[in-house]
């Protein structure tokens, strides 16, 4: 099977259309919704503007600016997203040589405020992540000087400060962080590309989640404390065995070339750098992340100098040229394949004919994005896994959307989220080749209210106008009911939009009866 699965890939081609777009060219580049309709946008900031490309269902982009209040630091090193308040939008932290900076939705989707908090640090990797699981999402910094700071969220849209417990070297050298389930115990740990001075200040470590609140640095006992100079990393599941491997990719070969690490499912890793196509490649990148960019059902790397290495299913890669290295990865037409953003061209994925699935995440009791969250795909090839992360690579934001590919399987049978709260949800036999929304606890151990009508809401929350995504809207009925049970308000569903501003603040399920077929999912009134 294995050499099937080989020759196939060798075979395969990887082509882009690159087209330009009028995105602002400022600072580091991200690629993430930011209307709440979970299609992926483009965004480009500056100081006093957020500028958005905005994409449509028709194909294209609505360009879109939101001017905010002056920020002092803007992302000259690195962008991150999340729904860090909570209220249906994506935020955004920006990455300077001396602070950062939030931008936070006003809960309309029309503006943000700016909020600089007045620590310094030398910002690297960002990432949004619920660090002590209570449900908020709280921000993460790599600090290039000094030991790594995070920001815990309050609840209430405050920042608790922090430095320390999570990268203690005194001069710092952190430089990629990502927050990966290393041992599928459940809870989010995390790994830092290290790099620059001694050789302690660039030792890679490696942090487990001790579920308490506090982390412990493995990286000597898991074989991760490389000596390398790297600024980033690619976790996923390579060989699709269920646990996720590691690719360590360098920005200088004074120390080493790059590794390839496969998890062995018992908290240790094995290189097996040797014969993968790494240890014969010696180009140099910052920027490394994983994405399956030929829906082949295995996840490829990029970053390596204008190559996107293809995932061969057996560990080993094969280089094919792209237009880009550093970029911003999503869907970004719509059609199932991951496309690439990069200083203002986007290069759309001409794809091929193999099938996927995406998934929109969103939590209740967890964080609003899911982040954090396992997703489990079981299909005729297999089990694959996905994490879903803010923060991959060095620089940029990729889309927070859970994208896999399933290569010539035409059906799959079922999809499990393990949710950082631990509640898990069971799809089965969902549609393929489309987007599916999955709500927290709508889906609880198997009970199954998705293989009827395909559908999907946005913004959630909603304040006034609750708008449905389905293929048609024909025959279509819809109901609300209160979670007591009560029914508040029904009709037909004319347009795809549903007034809701009636409505008192709190948790609803709508129900879409198309022919006889119904269809559930949970929203939030703000």
């Amino acid at each position: 099977m294995m050499a099937s699965v080989l020759a196939i890939n060798l075979n395969a081609q990887l082509t882009f259309n690159s087209q330009s777009v009028p995105a602002s060219e400022y600072f580091k580049m991200c690629v993430v919704d930011m209307n709440g309709d979970f299609l992926d946008d483009i965004v480009s900031v500056d100081h006093t503007n957020i500028n958005v490309l905005m994409q449509n269902e028709e194909g294209g982009f609505e360009v879109v600016n939101y001017p905010t209040a002056f920020a002092e630091h803007v992302p000259e090193w690195t962008l991150a997203a999340g729904d860090f308040n909570g209220d249906g939008y994506n935020d955004l932290i920006y990455g300077a040589f001396s602070g950062v900076s939030f931008m936070l939705s006003d809960g309309t989707g029309t503006g943000y405020t700016t909020v600089v908090p007045g620590n310094y640090v030398f910002a690297q990797r960002t990432n949004f992540v619920d660090i002590n699981n209570d449900g908020y999402l709280d921000a993460f910094v790599c600090h290039d000087t000094a030991p790594n700071i995070y920001f815990l969220n309050d609840g209430s849209n405050g920042f608790e400060y922090h430095q320390g417990g999570l990268g203690d070297y005194p001069s710092g050298g952190n430089y990629g962080s990502v927050w990966v389930d290393y041992n599928n115990d459940g809870l989010i740990d995390m790994f830092i590309a290290k790099c620059g001075g001694i050789e302690a200040r660039h030792t890679d470590q490696l942090f487990r989640n001790n579920g308490d609140g506090t982390f412990t640095n493995v990286a000597a006992e898991a074989n991760m404390d490389h000596k390398t100079q790297t600024w980033s990393s690619a976790w996923a599941d390579y060989d699709n065995d269920g646990d996720m491997d590691a690719f360590i990719g360098i920005n200088s070969n004074t120390s080493g070339g790059h590794l390839l690490m496969r998890n062995n499912g018992d908290g240790t890793f094995t290189d097996v750098t040797a014969g993968s196509g790494f240890d014969i490649y010696n180009g140099l990148s910052r920027e490394h992340a994983p994405a399956d960019f030929n829906n082949d059902g295995y996840v490829d790397i990029f970053g390596n100098g204008g190559r996107v290495f293809l995932n061969n299913g057996n560990m080993t890669f094969t280089p094919v040229p792209a237009p880009f290295s550093e970029a911003s990865i999503g869907d970004l037409n719509n059609d199932g394949f991951m496309d690439a953003f990069a200083f203002g061209t986007v290069h759309y994925n001409n794809g091929n004919s193999n099938n996927w699935l995406t998934i929109n995440t969103i939590g209740t009791v967890s964080n609003r994005n899911g982040i954090g969250a396992r997703v489990e795909l079981y299909s005729a090839m297999g089990k694959q896994i996905r994490d879903v992360r803010s923060g991959e690579g060095f620089a940029y934001m990729s889309s927070l959307n859970t994208h896999f590919g399933i290569g010539s399987d035409t059906e799959i049978e079922k999809i499990i989220i393990r949710w950082p709260s631990g509640i898990i949800d069971i799809i089965e036999n969902p549609d393929i080749n489309t987007s599916l929304v999955v709500v927290e606890g709508e889906h609880q151990m198997g009970v199954n209210d998705t293989n009827t009508v395909q559908f999907s809401i946005y913004p959630n929350p909603v304040k006034d106008v609750l708008k449905i995504r389905a293929k048609t809207y024909e025959n279509t009925t819809y109901e609300i009911y209160h979670l007591t049970g009560s029914l508040v308000q029904k009709g037909k569903l004319e347009n795809g939009k549903i007034n809701v501003s009636q409505l008192n603040k709190g948790i609803f399920i709508i129900s879409l009866n198309q022919d006889g077929k119904k269809s559930n999912l949970k929203f939030i009134k703000q």
